[in-house]
């Protein structure tokens, strides 16, 4: 059975959600809370925040899957927030909060590894 997402982040009309949104309803993976981008805009300084309990990012561009170990490699916010923040300078959706890890982006492996 696949975990649940906690807490998502998305827009209705973004390609990449609509993805995430597939993947997510093929699997029958459940949204406790769901923030949508277009209406609650969170910057730099809201992401960080969310990052309270985290204990992984996950985050996929493209076919690229970047993992951060948030207690081993102790990375400085610039670093993270590289991952995190798109170029509109908020942060980037589909972003989702599973259990202790934030997944950034959707790539179909980087989903069925987090997710189960």
């Amino acid at each position: 059975m696949p975990k649940s997402i906690d807490w998502l982040y998305h827009r209705n009309s973004c390609t990449t959600c609509k993805k995430a949104e597939a993947y997510r309803e093929e699997a029958g993976t459940a949204v406790k809370e769901t923030v949508i981008a277009n209406k609650t805009k969170l910057g730099p300084v809201e992401a960080l925040a969310l990052l309270q309990g985290i204990d992984n990012i996950v985050a996929a561009k493209g076919k690229k899957v970047e993992t951060l170990n948030l207690k081993a490699d102790k990375p400085d916010d610039a670093t993270i927030l590289a991952l995190i923040i798109g170029p509109t300078g908020n942060l980037r959706a589909p972003t989702a909060k599973v259990g202790k890890t934030l997944l950034v982006g959707f790539h179909e492996d980087a989903y069925a590894e987090v997710l189960g």
